[in-house]
């Protein structure tokens, strides 16, 4: 009767020390969210990739994923365009949490460069690139894409402001978010 007490408290404090967490007062246990298995990419040349968290301009929300900067020449299908100082691109991944669709303007971002000068997209740039202009961004719609600018030489980027598309709060989306395009 002993063996078995001891061997029982040794099972009971094995499990005690599991990885599934007990909700406190419950008795309940929780799970990790269960994850999409989303491959990997492989960075583009020079390209540096960013570790900013996710963030949200009412029920869209932004990850900026890579950034380049320095890029004298762009060159698409069927054109070369040169910068009139250096282009700089932002990888981005857009979704939309909400429960309709948004008109989301993928080309109205703003990038603020270190002298706090705002920059508007290089629509040029986006055109040659083949990047999107406007999306009827449906719910729960995931959407990846390169924003294009053209910075003076000596410029560099340092904060990303975004637009998810009108709310119920800003119907006309006239308030962005600003995101850092470094970690403090």
């Amino acid at each position: 009767m002993r063996r078995v007490v001891l061997v029982m408290a040794v099972v009971l404090a094995a499990a005690g020390c599991g990885g599934t967490p007990v909700v406190a007062g419950t008795g309940t246990t929780t799970s990790p969210a269960a994850t999409y298995p989303v491959p990997a990419q492989t960075v583009r040349p020079d390209e540096k990739p960013l570790k900013i968290p996710t963030t949200a301009d009412g029920d869209t929300a932004f990850t900026l994923v890579g950034l380049t900067a320095e890029m004298p020449t762009l060159i698409g299908s069927h054109a070369e365009f040169h910068a009139k100082g250096q282009f700089v691109r932002i990888r981005m991944s857009v979704i939309n949490n909400g429960r309709s669709s948004v008109s989301f303007a993928a080309r109205r971002h703003v990038l603020i460069d270190d002298r706090d000068v705002e920059h508007t997209v290089d629509t040029q740039a986006m055109t040659i690139k083949r990047q999107p202009e406007t999306i009827d961004l449906g719910a729960n719609v995931r959407l990846e894409y390169d924003v294009y600018y053209d910075l003076p030489t000596d410029a560099k980027p340092l904060a990303l402001r975004v637009y998810g598309g009108p709310t119920l709060t800003d119907l006309k989306d006239e308030s962005g978010t600003e995101i850092p395009l470094a970690q403090p």
